[in-house]
Formats: C-alpha cells, structure tokens, sequence
C-alpha cells in the first residue's frame, strides 16, 4: 500500500493513524490535508479532518525518447474503400432495484402504523422551516419507537456530510420526545431512505474490508462512526468466521477495528 486517507478529530490525529497502517514515519510521506477540521455549532456542519498520506517515491532514472514512427499515407487513388461495421450494441435496460427497507432491532419500519401528529414530527417540521428548508414530512410509531420521514428538493441537505445533519436533528428531536418521561422512546429520522441505504454501504464496507484482513493479516481501522453504523459493521461480520470486530477510542470519535480472530 502506497498510499492512504485518514479521517481524525485534527490534521494531526489523521496522519498519526495513516502513518500506523504505511507503518512508515512522517518523513518518508507526503502529507495533503484534503478537509480542514470544524468544530460547527449544536452539532451541525462538524467535520472531522482528512488527510491523503503518500509514500515517496524515489527518483526515477530518465528513459530514452523512443523514436518517432513514420507513418506513410496511402496516396487517394490507392486507397480501398473500408467497409463499414456497426459495432454498436443495443442497449439492455436495466431491472429496477428493489427499494430497501430499513430495519432497526428487528423491527421493520414498513410495519409500523402511519400517523398524522406526533411531537417529534411539530418540533421536525419547526425547526427545518426556520432552517428555509423545503421538505414534506411523514411518520410511523410502533412501540418504543418513532420513524419520521423527510423528502423534497432540500433533502440532501438535511443529510448533511455522511448523515453529520440529520443524526445532529435526530438527537434533538429525541431530546424533545423523551423529555421528562419515564420511558424511553427511540426516535429515527430519515430523509430519500437515506439510512437503509447507508445500511447496504457499510455491510459492504465490513465485508470489503473483513476480506483485506484475511488476504493481508493485519487489522483496519475504519473512520469514527456513530453508535447505529458501528453496530451494522458489528452486526455485518458478528457470523464470520475468521473475523472479530471491537470499537475503540471516545465519542464522537469511537470508532471499528476489524481484526483476525487469534
């Protein structure tokens, strides 16, 4: 590996764990800071740093120019005409991809019960109004649990940076569900089925990467992450054989090692 990108809490948190997986020291590499790190406000806009670290390479010698081909062009009188192929291929259409549901302690949200009104819902649909976003709203509740969902044209806004903004929302909007009762209600909030699709990346991801530990023998650490996307790493390769997962470091910096059993 010549070459990797870390994500950390500073510039130099990301280089101190690129520099661990080239296990090469600072100046042997290249450093290129590809995201400032910001501390945002309530949460929302905060980034994390993340750098490109680079083995050197060493000079190479100058190869000779090789020479120049000389290319003779038929005189018109000689030339044959060329018979035409058509070599383009019609185009197959491609089958829809079945949309997935999002699935959270074995509870299907497509079975929980619609509903017009709900306290997480008013507080949603106040502050993205004061936030000018332009989104249409709907909830389910089940047991214990409450899954509100955003779509419109400022969806991808409410997303934010790898989810950064809606799980920052999602956080208040349970502050606001659960204050002063007595039992817990878990709030979700999702925008375009942005979670189940994070949901099928990271189980990509785990398996991607569980693979890269087995061929190299030698342990990964993934980018800090909150606590539902570690439990889906967690969860993705808890049946693997040869794999076993642990998550290290403090929040909101906790993040997966993926490593071999021993």
């Amino acid at each position: 590996m010549d070459y990797t990108e870390k994500w950390g809490k500073d510039v130099d948190e990301a280089v101190a764990l690129a520099l661990i997986d080239l296990k090469v020291s600072k100046e042997e590499v290249e450093v290129t800071v590809l995201e400032e790190p910001t501390k945002g406000f309530l949460g929302l806009g905060a980034k994390l740093a993340k750098v490109r670290v680079e083995k050197k390479k060493p000079p190479q010698p100058e190869k000779p120019a090789k020479p120049k081909e000389v290319i003779t062009e038929a005189k018109p009188k000689d030339r044959k005409p060329e018979k035409k192929h058509n070599t383009k291929k019609p185009q197959e259409s491609k089958p829809e991809e079945k949309k997935r549901n999002i699935v959270l302690d074995d509870v299907d949200i497509n079975e929980l019960k619609p509903v017009e009104e709900h306290e997480a819902l008013t507080f949603l649909k106040d502050i993205t109004e004061k936030m000018g976003l332009d989104l249409a709203f709907s909830a389910r509740v089940g047991e214990d649990l409450v899954y509100v969902e955003m779509n419109g044209k400022d969806s991808r806004t409410v997303i934010g940076k790898r989810g950064q903004t809606l799980d920052a929302i999602q956080y208040l909007a349970s502050l606001v569900v659960n204050k002063d009762k007595e039992k817990y209600t878990k709030v979700v909030v999702d925008a375009e089925n942005y979670r189940a699709k994070r949901e099928k990346t990271l189980e990509q991801l785990a398996n991607r990467l569980a693979a890269k530990v087995v061929k190299t023998r030698k342990h990964v650490r993934l980018e800090p992450m909150n606590p539902y996307e570690r439990k889906v790493i967690h969860a993705t390769l808890q049946k693997n054989p040869s794999i076993t997962t642990r998550s290290e470091g403090e929040e909101p910096y906790r993040r997966v090692v993926i490593e071999l059993k021993k």
